[in-house]
């Protein structure tokens, strides 16, 4: 997939919801290939840890695909921290992985997802 499509995804992405912090899209080895930042917000990770966590993403990607034979592919992940929602995507071998505020409301991230959903299904 080119970096101007990748680019894409993040934008429209990012476009869907202003609680939306961040959208990035991970490679299988856990390089950030595109990203879109919502301006003007501190990221919570400082670089060191940004690089773990999608190292982390892009190993569980990796273990996930194992069981996709005998449970179906991923569609999508919701994490919920303390300070922040993260949901995550497939696209081919790439995740795109989505940062939302703490304080949206649930129904705010079910239509996130709903509204990511046929994006990302279109990129696959």
């Amino acid at each position: 997939m080119a970096k101007k499509e990748l680019q894409e995804i993040c934008f429209k992405i990012s476009t869907i919801s202003p609680y939306i912090r961040f959208v990035g899209v991970i490679g299988k080895n856990g390089k950030l290939l595109a990203y879109k930042r919502k301006e003007g917000i501190k990221p919570f990770l400082n670089a060191k840890n940004t690089t773990s966590q999608f190292s982390h993403i892009a190993i569980k990607t990796g273990m996930e695909r194992e069981f996709d034979k005998s449970l179906g592919q991923v569609e999508f992940v919701w994490e919920e921290r303390k300070k922040v929602q993260t949901i995550s995507f497939a696209i081919g071998k790439h995740k795109v992985w989505v940062s939302i505020d703490k304080k949206v409301i649930r129904s705010e991230m079910l239509r996130i997802i709903d509204s990511c959903l046929p994006l990302v299904r279109n990129y696959s």
